[in-house]
C-alpha cells in the first residue's frame, strides 16, 4: 500500500511539473529586435513594442538587423523582430546569408510591401534603348551602378537578382562598368550628378528617395521581366508588386517589379495563445502603426497572412482564419 502511495505521489508530482512547465513556457517579458538607430525599423520596433506592452505582454525594443534578427529569434536571444520575407527561403535551407537552418523563426505578420527599384538615368535608358531590366544584362552594358552596402537585405536582394541573370559584380566591371555601395541619400546624389547610371535598391512605396531624385534628374524605373520574376519567386519566395501608374512622374504606366515584405518574425516555441493575442492586437492597432510608417496605411489581415517562405506561426494562423484572411 505504501509502495502504491509513493508511486501515486511521484506520478502526481510529474504531472504537476509538466503542467507547470507548459504554463511557464512563455516568458514574462518579450524582447523585440528592430533595426539600426535612426532608421524606419528602429522607430517601428518601438511602436510595436509599445502596442504589445499595452495590449498583451511587456515588450522591450532594441537595435538589430534583417539578417541577425532571424538568427537571434531562432536561438532565443530575442522573441520577435523585423526582417524581410525574402530571407525565409535561405533560413529554411541554411543557405547564404545563413550558415545553418533556422526552423524556430516563424512569421507573425507581413507588415508592408517592399519594392525592387532599378532606377536608371533617362539619358542612359534612351542611349541603350532599355525597355526592361533584362536588357542591361543581355547587352552587357558598361553600367555604373550603386546599391546599398553589403549586409543589408536590400543589397542581398540586388545581388541575388543579378545572379539570376548569371551576372556578378565582377562581370559588370569586366564590361567596363563599376559597382559602388552607398546610402539612399548618397546614391541619389551620385545618380543626379551623373557619377552612376543606375541606383538599385528595395524600399517601400511611395519612396521619398525616388521623389527626391525626380527633382534632380530625369529617370526611368525599369520593369522586371516575367522570367526573372518567376526565377526569384522559385529561388527566394519573392512575389510581384506593381508600382501603379502615376506614383511617380516617370511612372507613365504600371511597372511590375520584384516584391518583398517587411515582416514581423516570432519564436516558434512561444505558445499559440500568446501569439494569437499578439497578432490580434497588432491588427487592431493599424492607426498607431500608420503613424510610425506611412506605408502601413495598406496594412490589412489578408496581406498580413499572405504566404511566403517563413512559416506562419499556428497562433497567428488561428487569428487569420477567424477573420477570413486564410
Amino acid at each position: 500500500m505504501k509502495k502504491v502511495f509513493c508511486v501515486g505521489m511521484l506520478l502526481f508530482c510529474a504531472v504537476l511539473f509538466c503542467s507547470g512547465s507548459s504554463e511557464a513556457q512563455d516568458p514574462a517579458q518579450l524582447k523585440f529586435v528592430a533595426g539600426p538607430p535612426g532608421g524606419t525599423w528602429f522607430s517601428l520596433g518601438g511602436t510595436i513594442s509599445d502596442i504589445m506592452t499595452k495590449g498583451v505582454i511587456p515588450t522591450t525594443s532594441s537595435t538589430g538587423g534583417g539578417v541577425s534578427n532571424v538568427v537571434n529569434i531562432d536561438r532565443g536571444k530575442a522573441d520577435l523582430g523585423l526582417s524581410a520575407a525574402v530571407l525565409g527561403a535561405p533560413a529554411q535551407k541554411g543557405s547564404t546569408p545563413f550558415k545553418t537552418q533556422l526552423p524556430n523563426t516563424m512569421r507573425l505578420a507581413n507588415l508592408y510591401k517592399q519594392y525592387f527599384y532599378f532606377v536608371v538615368r533617362a539619358d542612359f535608358a534612351e542611349k541603350y534603348e532599355l525597355k526592361e531590366m533584362a536588357d542591361v544584362f543581355e547587352k552587357k552594358l558598361p553600367l555604373r551602378v550603386a546599391m546599398l552596402k553589403p549586409g543589408t537585405v536590400s543589397e542581398f536582394i540586388v545581388r541575388q537578382t543579378f545572379e539570376s541573370y548569371g551576372v556578378t559584380y565582377k562581370d559588370i566591371k569586366s564590361w567596363g562598368g563599376k559597382v559602388e555601395f552607398a546610402s539612399y541619400s548618397d546614391g541619389s546624389n551620385l545618380l543626379a550628378d551623373n557619377h552612376i547610371d543606375a541606383f538599385v535598391f528595395t524600399v517601400s512605396s511611395p519612396a521619398s528617395v525616388i521623389l527626391k531624385i525626380e527633382t534632380q534628374v530625369d529617370i526611368q524605373i525599369l520593369p522586371t521581366d516575367q522570367k526573372t520574376l518567376d526565377t526569384m519567386n522559385a529561388n527566394l519566395g519573392t512575389t510581384t508588386h506593381i508600382i501603379p501608374k502615376g506614383t511617380y512622374k516617370c511612372a507613365t504606366e504600371d511597372i511590375p517589379v520584384i516584391g518583398d515584405y517587411t515582416v514581423v518574425l516570432i519564436r516558434g516555441d512561444l505558445s499559440d495563445d500568446l501569439v494569437y493575442n499578439m497578432t490580434k492586437t497588432l491588427l487592431e492597432n493599424k492607426e498607431t502603426l500608420e503613424q510610425a510608417v506611412k506605408a502601413l496605411a495598406e496594412f490589412n489581415a489578408k496581406d498580413a497572412a499572405a504566404d511566403n517562405a517563413f512559416s506562419l506561426h499556428p497562433g497567428a494562423a488561428k487569428y487569420y482564419k477567424e477573420v477570413g484572411a486564410l
